[in-house]
Protein backbone atom coordinates (compact mmCIF):
# COMPACT_ATOMS: atom_id res chain seq x y z
CA UNK A 1 0.00 0.00 0.00
CA UNK A 2 1.22 3.55 -0.99
CA UNK A 3 2.51 5.66 1.90
CA UNK A 4 0.35 8.81 1.98
CA UNK A 5 2.51 11.83 0.67
CA UNK A 6 1.56 15.45 1.16
CA UNK A 7 3.80 16.82 -1.57
CA UNK A 8 4.51 15.78 -5.22
CA UNK A 9 7.25 12.60 -5.85
CA UNK A 10 9.50 11.34 -8.28
CA UNK A 11 7.82 7.45 -9.22
CA UNK A 12 10.20 4.91 -10.81
CA UNK A 13 9.31 1.69 -11.63
CA UNK A 14 11.51 -1.59 -11.20
CA UNK A 15 11.76 -5.16 -11.37
CA UNK A 16 15.14 -6.04 -10.36
CA UNK A 17 16.39 -5.58 -14.31
CA UNK A 18 19.49 -3.53 -15.73
CA UNK A 19 17.04 -1.09 -17.13
CA UNK A 20 14.70 -0.70 -14.12
CA UNK A 21 18.36 0.19 -12.20
CA UNK A 22 19.23 2.76 -14.43
CA UNK A 23 15.72 4.28 -14.43
CA UNK A 24 16.51 4.23 -10.52
CA UNK A 25 19.89 5.97 -10.93
CA UNK A 26 17.99 8.94 -12.99
CA UNK A 27 14.67 9.02 -11.33
CA UNK A 28 17.33 9.30 -7.26
CA UNK A 29 19.07 12.21 -9.80
CA UNK A 30 16.07 14.05 -10.79
CA UNK A 31 14.47 13.66 -7.55
CA UNK A 32 17.36 15.41 -5.59
CA UNK A 33 17.73 18.12 -8.11
CA UNK A 34 13.77 19.31 -7.94
CA UNK A 35 14.13 18.17 -4.05
CA UNK A 36 11.35 15.84 -4.17
CA UNK A 37 10.56 12.37 -2.40
CA UNK A 38 11.37 9.02 -4.13
CA UNK A 39 8.50 6.47 -4.85
CA UNK A 40 10.07 2.97 -5.89
CA UNK A 41 6.89 1.20 -7.15
CA UNK A 42 7.33 -2.62 -7.84
CA UNK A 43 4.08 -4.05 -9.10
CA UNK A 44 3.42 -7.74 -8.23
CA UNK A 45 1.15 -9.10 -11.07
CA UNK A 46 -0.05 -12.69 -9.71
CA UNK A 47 -1.99 -13.21 -12.71
CA UNK A 48 0.46 -15.43 -14.57
CA UNK A 49 0.41 -17.68 -11.63
CA UNK A 50 -3.33 -18.37 -10.23
CA UNK A 51 -3.41 -21.75 -13.33
CA UNK A 52 -3.13 -25.01 -12.74
CA UNK A 53 0.24 -25.36 -13.18
CA UNK A 54 0.79 -23.99 -10.07
CA UNK A 55 -0.69 -25.92 -7.27
CA UNK A 56 1.00 -24.51 -4.55
CA UNK A 57 1.05 -20.81 -3.24
CA UNK A 58 3.39 -18.93 -4.39
CA UNK A 59 2.10 -15.62 -2.70
CA UNK A 60 5.18 -15.28 -0.30
CA UNK A 61 7.56 -15.97 -2.57
CA UNK A 62 6.80 -13.17 -4.94
CA UNK A 63 6.40 -10.82 -2.28
CA UNK A 64 10.10 -11.65 -0.84
CA UNK A 65 11.30 -11.42 -3.96
CA UNK A 66 9.51 -7.72 -4.41
CA UNK A 67 10.86 -6.50 -1.03
CA UNK A 68 14.05 -7.92 -2.14
CA UNK A 69 14.46 -6.17 -5.36
CA UNK A 70 12.93 -2.67 -3.89
CA UNK A 71 15.50 -2.75 -0.98
CA UNK A 72 18.57 -3.32 -3.42
CA UNK A 73 17.18 -0.25 -5.34
CA UNK A 74 16.61 1.99 -2.37
CA UNK A 75 19.95 1.50 -0.88
CA UNK A 76 21.58 1.95 -4.48
CA UNK A 77 19.73 5.36 -4.47
CA UNK A 78 20.96 6.01 -0.47
CA UNK A 79 24.43 5.53 -1.64
CA UNK A 80 24.63 7.95 -4.70
CA UNK A 81 21.86 10.40 -3.22
CA UNK A 82 21.41 10.31 0.68
CA UNK A 83 19.40 13.59 1.08
CA UNK A 84 16.75 11.73 -0.95
CA UNK A 85 13.89 10.55 1.04
CA UNK A 86 13.36 7.02 -0.69
CA UNK A 87 9.52 5.33 -0.62
CA UNK A 88 9.99 1.94 -1.47
CA UNK A 89 6.04 0.48 -2.30
CA UNK A 90 5.30 -3.17 -3.00
CA UNK A 91 1.88 -3.36 -4.87
CA UNK A 92 -0.49 -5.82 -6.02
CA UNK A 93 -1.39 -5.41 -9.32
CA UNK A 94 -0.88 -4.87 -13.05
CA UNK A 95 1.79 -2.53 -14.12
CA UNK A 96 0.10 -0.14 -16.16
CA UNK A 97 -2.54 0.31 -13.84
CA UNK A 98 -0.26 0.57 -11.20
CA UNK A 99 1.78 3.33 -12.48
CA UNK A 100 -1.07 4.89 -14.23
CA UNK A 101 -2.61 5.23 -10.33
CA UNK A 102 0.54 6.35 -8.60
CA UNK A 103 0.43 9.60 -11.34
CA UNK A 104 -2.00 10.99 -9.39
CA UNK A 105 0.75 12.09 -6.77
CA UNK A 106 3.50 12.41 -8.96
CA UNK A 107 5.44 14.95 -10.41
CA UNK A 108 6.70 12.49 -13.14
CA UNK A 109 6.78 8.90 -13.71
CA UNK A 110 10.20 7.09 -14.72
CA UNK A 111 10.20 4.03 -16.57
CA UNK A 112 13.27 1.66 -17.77
CA UNK A 113 13.25 0.47 -21.68
CA UNK A 114 13.45 -2.95 -20.71
CA UNK A 115 12.44 -5.13 -17.78
CA UNK A 116 11.54 -8.49 -16.94
CA UNK A 117 8.62 -9.62 -14.56
CA UNK A 118 6.60 -7.05 -12.94
CA UNK A 119 7.42 -4.41 -15.44
CA UNK A 120 8.69 -6.50 -18.81
CA UNK A 121 8.63 -4.48 -21.95
CA UNK A 122 8.52 -1.14 -21.03
CA UNK A 123 9.36 0.51 -23.97
CA UNK A 124 8.84 -1.69 -26.98
CA UNK A 125 5.80 -3.38 -25.26
CA UNK A 126 2.54 -1.73 -24.26
CA UNK A 127 3.20 -0.66 -20.33
CA UNK A 128 5.11 2.70 -21.68
CA UNK A 129 2.92 3.97 -24.20
CA UNK A 130 0.15 3.41 -21.91
CA UNK A 131 1.65 5.89 -19.46
CA UNK A 132 2.75 8.28 -22.08
CA UNK A 133 -0.89 7.82 -23.82
CA UNK A 134 -3.03 7.95 -20.55
CA UNK A 135 -1.08 9.81 -17.54
CA UNK A 136 -0.97 13.42 -16.98
CA UNK A 137 2.50 13.73 -15.89
CA UNK A 138 5.41 13.37 -17.86
CA UNK A 139 6.88 9.91 -18.28
CA UNK A 140 10.33 9.53 -18.74
CA UNK A 141 11.99 6.56 -20.51
CA UNK A 142 15.05 5.46 -19.54
CA UNK A 143 17.90 3.28 -21.64
CA UNK A 144 20.31 1.25 -19.78
CA UNK A 145 24.16 1.66 -20.92
CA UNK A 146 27.01 4.16 -19.98
CA UNK A 147 26.32 7.33 -20.64
CA UNK A 148 28.68 10.57 -20.99
CA UNK A 149 27.34 13.22 -19.65
CA UNK A 150 26.60 16.28 -22.44
CA UNK A 151 25.24 19.16 -20.37
CA UNK A 152 22.62 19.65 -23.10
CA UNK A 153 18.20 19.25 -22.81
CA UNK A 154 16.85 19.07 -26.02
CA UNK A 155 13.25 20.08 -26.26
CA UNK A 156 10.87 18.90 -29.83
CA UNK A 157 8.67 21.91 -30.63
CA UNK A 158 6.05 22.05 -33.38
CA UNK A 159 3.58 24.70 -32.37
CA UNK A 160 1.10 22.59 -30.83
CA UNK A 161 -0.07 23.06 -26.95
CA UNK A 162 2.09 19.88 -26.63
CA UNK A 163 5.06 21.70 -27.32
CA UNK A 164 4.52 23.95 -25.21
CA UNK A 165 4.61 21.78 -22.45
CA UNK A 166 7.01 20.03 -23.62
CA UNK A 167 9.47 22.88 -24.10
CA UNK A 168 8.47 24.41 -20.01
CA UNK A 169 9.73 20.78 -19.01
CA UNK A 170 12.49 21.26 -20.78
CA UNK A 171 13.08 24.21 -19.31
CA UNK A 172 12.58 23.38 -15.94
CA UNK A 173 15.38 20.48 -16.34
CA UNK A 174 17.79 22.35 -18.35
CA UNK A 175 17.55 24.93 -15.36
CA UNK A 176 18.06 22.41 -12.86
CA UNK A 177 20.84 20.63 -14.35
CA UNK A 178 22.56 23.80 -14.94
CA UNK A 179 22.81 22.90 -18.73
CA UNK A 180 22.20 24.67 -22.29
CA UNK A 181 18.70 23.99 -23.82
CA UNK A 182 17.95 23.04 -27.74
CA UNK A 183 15.04 24.29 -29.14
CA UNK A 184 14.71 22.29 -31.69
CA UNK A 185 11.53 22.86 -34.54
CA UNK A 186 12.17 20.26 -37.75
CA UNK A 187 9.80 21.46 -40.49
CA UNK A 188 8.88 20.32 -43.98
CA UNK A 189 7.79 21.82 -47.52
CA UNK A 190 4.11 20.80 -47.98
CA UNK A 191 3.62 18.42 -50.67
CA UNK A 192 0.73 18.76 -52.81
CA UNK A 193 -0.49 15.80 -54.94
CA UNK A 194 -2.61 17.63 -57.35
CA UNK A 195 -1.20 20.81 -57.63
CA UNK A 196 2.99 19.15 -57.50
CA UNK A 197 3.57 22.60 -59.82
CA UNK A 198 3.62 24.43 -56.67
CA UNK A 199 6.94 25.81 -55.66
CA UNK A 200 8.40 27.48 -52.66
CA UNK A 201 11.00 29.70 -51.46
CA UNK A 202 13.02 27.47 -49.51
CA UNK A 203 15.11 30.46 -47.62
CA UNK A 204 12.02 32.37 -46.99
CA UNK A 205 10.47 29.52 -45.45
CA UNK A 206 13.24 28.56 -43.24
CA UNK A 207 13.34 32.90 -41.92
CA UNK A 208 9.60 32.16 -40.83
CA UNK A 209 10.23 29.16 -39.32
CA UNK A 210 12.95 30.40 -37.65
CA UNK A 211 11.03 33.52 -36.57
CA UNK A 212 8.36 31.45 -34.95
CA UNK A 213 10.88 29.03 -32.85
CA UNK A 214 12.42 32.69 -31.65
CA UNK A 215 8.88 33.78 -31.06
CA UNK A 216 8.04 30.98 -28.88
CA UNK A 217 11.49 30.57 -26.83
CA UNK A 218 11.34 34.60 -25.52
CA UNK A 219 8.40 33.44 -23.88
CA UNK A 220 10.62 31.04 -22.38
CA UNK A 221 13.48 33.17 -21.68
CA UNK A 222 11.04 35.40 -19.66
CA UNK A 223 10.58 32.88 -17.23
CA UNK A 224 14.21 31.53 -17.24
CA UNK A 225 15.92 34.85 -17.75
CA UNK A 226 19.59 32.77 -17.06
CA UNK A 227 19.22 29.87 -19.29
CA UNK A 228 21.78 29.03 -21.88
CA UNK A 229 19.29 28.43 -24.85
CA UNK A 230 19.44 28.19 -28.71
CA UNK A 231 16.81 27.61 -31.25
CA UNK A 232 17.58 25.75 -34.40
CA UNK A 233 15.19 25.11 -37.18
CA UNK A 234 15.63 22.06 -39.62
CA UNK A 235 14.37 21.17 -43.00
CA UNK A 236 13.89 17.58 -42.09
CA UNK A 237 11.38 14.81 -40.96
CA UNK A 238 10.99 15.60 -36.89
CA UNK A 239 12.24 11.58 -36.22
CA UNK A 240 15.64 11.17 -37.44
CA UNK A 241 16.32 15.32 -36.64
CA UNK A 242 15.40 14.78 -32.40
CA UNK A 243 17.07 11.20 -32.74
CA UNK A 244 20.17 12.41 -34.17
CA UNK A 245 20.08 15.96 -31.74
CA UNK A 246 19.48 13.28 -29.20
CA UNK A 247 23.03 11.48 -29.28
CA UNK A 248 24.44 13.99 -27.84
CA UNK A 249 22.25 14.90 -25.25
CA UNK A 250 20.97 13.84 -21.90
CA UNK A 251 17.59 14.53 -22.24
CA UNK A 252 15.30 14.48 -25.13
CA UNK A 253 11.73 16.21 -24.73
CA UNK A 254 8.89 15.30 -26.76
CA UNK A 255 5.07 16.61 -26.76
CA UNK A 256 2.17 13.43 -26.28
CA UNK A 257 -0.80 13.83 -28.02
CA UNK A 258 -2.58 11.63 -26.18
CA UNK A 259 -6.27 11.86 -24.95
CA UNK A 260 -8.97 9.88 -22.62
CA UNK A 261 -9.06 5.86 -22.87
CA UNK A 262 -7.93 5.49 -26.07
CA UNK A 263 -5.00 7.96 -25.14
CA UNK A 264 -2.26 5.36 -26.05
CA UNK A 265 -3.63 4.60 -29.63
CA UNK A 266 -3.06 8.74 -30.62
CA UNK A 267 -0.10 9.00 -28.85
CA UNK A 268 1.48 10.72 -32.03
CA UNK A 269 3.40 8.92 -34.81
CA UNK A 270 7.06 10.98 -33.93
CA UNK A 271 6.57 10.58 -29.91
CA UNK A 272 6.31 7.03 -30.90
CA UNK A 273 9.07 6.99 -32.89
CA UNK A 274 11.35 9.07 -30.89
CA UNK A 275 10.47 6.72 -27.94
CA UNK A 276 11.64 3.54 -29.86
CA UNK A 277 14.66 4.82 -31.56
CA UNK A 278 16.24 7.73 -29.03
CA UNK A 279 19.45 6.62 -27.16
CA UNK A 280 18.99 9.19 -24.46
CA UNK A 281 16.19 9.45 -22.13
CA UNK A 282 13.19 10.87 -23.40
CA UNK A 283 10.59 12.08 -21.27
CA UNK A 284 6.90 12.30 -23.07
CA UNK A 285 5.37 15.41 -21.53
CA UNK A 286 1.13 16.33 -22.02
CA UNK A 287 -0.35 19.53 -21.80
CA UNK A 288 -2.75 20.45 -18.76
CA UNK A 289 -6.13 19.20 -19.16
CA UNK A 290 -8.87 21.74 -19.71
CA UNK A 291 -11.10 22.43 -17.42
Amino acid sequence: MSEPLSEPVVVVGTDGSRAAAAAVEWAAGDAARRGLPLRIVHAVDRMPYEIARYPIPIEDQLDRAGRRILEEAAQAVREIHPVVRVVPDLIEGDPSRTLRREAAGAAEIVVGNRGHGGFAGMLLGSVSMHLAGQVDVPVVVVRQGLRVPHGLVVAGVDGSAEAEAALTYASEEARLRGCRLLVLYAWQLPVHTFAPEITYDVDEVRRAQEDYVAEMLAAHRERYPDLDAEMRAVCAHPVPALVEAGEKADLLVVGSRGHGAVGSAVLGSVSRAVLHHAHCPVAVVRPPRRS
